[in-house]
């Protein structure tokens, strides 16, 4: 088992990394953490306020395209963690090529930094969206043919495939890890189950894709985090993990669920244009990192999504912050 003492993690101000972030900052009293990131619309400060004194956490404002932040940033850090990526697909949509220099040159300028200052362990943490859409029935495994449909998705392709080449072609320990959609605290505000909340909360209309009918396997931020954490420390070299909530759900039945939940009227639901390739069904199989890792999800999805539903009602002042960026 790795035991990394000083991790370096990129994007670590973006949903799922300040969750990260915080999840190894709580959880171990030995650790030292330097988080790279650019800041860009959908990374904040305002996520990782708290940690502001802690002498184990350090911040480098830097993009990840920059060799020289990359190397300042890395040096000394046994584990590098790589959140750091353009994650949405309707902006993928609208201009793909800030997707493919973030998530496939800036993964190479990662690369490329790791095998000069050989740290144990390179995470590249990326998204079931690469495996493209699934039928009715059947799952996702890490033998799946990657089949992305979107800018977004191909984009993180792309840095999957060359994380791996680097383990194959120079022996760069890598690992990569691919989830399912997450949900919790700290979400941006233009992602769906917070971007509905906030919606009906103020009484404006819930703009649903389609017919709603598209189905996702939700992951409480948290969970993915214990996943990524155990990979980080006991994952094989070269190996993909699939992390997913086993929570299969309907765009639809997760809007009235949030509507429900808020005492709002489904007459809120706004049935809008259906996105540009939009893929149709999405599941994980995570039996791999279960049997191998150990890993079982700790929130059921009617907890998480409670829980997740009551934080952005008390954090209106924070979706007011980060929403303006």
């Amino acid at each position: 088992m790795r035991q990394p003492r000083r991790i370096m993690v990129t994007g670590g101000c973006g949903f799922i990394g300040s969750n990260f972030v915080r999840h190894l900052l709580e959880t171990y009293e030995d650790v030292s953490l330097v988080n790279l990131d650019a800041l860009t619309y959908a990374g904040s400060l305002e996520n990782l306020a708290d940690l502001e004194g802690d002498p184990r956490y350090s911040f480098i404002k830097g993009d990840i395209c920059d060799p020289a932040a990359a190397a300042k940033a890395m040096e000394g850090a046994d584990a590098v963690v790589h959140f750091a990526a353009e994650s949405h697909v309707d902006r993928s949509i609208e201009d793909p090529s800030v997707f493919v220099t973030t998530n496939v040159l800036g993964t190479q300028v990662l690369l490329d930094t790791a095998l000069r200052m050989k740290p144990e362990i390179f995470v590249q943490i990326s998204t079931d969206e690469v495996y493209g859409s699934l039928g009715p029935e059947g799952y996702f495994t890490e033998e799946t043919p990657l089949r992305p449909n979107s800018p977004y998705s191909a984009s993180k392709a792309g840095a999957d495939m060359l994380a791996l080449a680097a383990w194959h072609t120079f022996g760069l320990p890598v690992a990569v890890t691919r989830c399912s959609n997450n949900y919790g605290p700290y979400q941006f505000p233009e992602k769906l189950i917070p971007l509905f909340i906030n919606n009906a909360l103020a009484d404006r209309p819930v703009p649903l894709y389609g017919d709603g009918l598209n189905v996702r396997d939700w992951l409480h931020v948290l969970d993915h985090c214990r996943a990524i954490d155990i990979v980080m420390r006991r994952g094989r070299h070269g190996e993909v993990y699939n992390i997913g909530g086993n929570n299969e759900k309907k765009n639809i039945e997760i809007t009235r669920l949030i509507l429900k939940s808020l005492g709002k009227p489904e007459s809120l639901i706004s049935y809008v244009k259906d996105r540009p390739g939009h893929d149709r069904r999405y599941a994980i199989d995570s039996s791999k990192l279960r049997t191998e890792l150990g890993w079982e999800p700790q929130y059921s999805f009617e907890e998480g999504i409670t829980a997740t539903i009551r934080w952005y009602a008390e954090h209106q002042q924070w979706c007011r912050k980060v929403g303006k960026k």
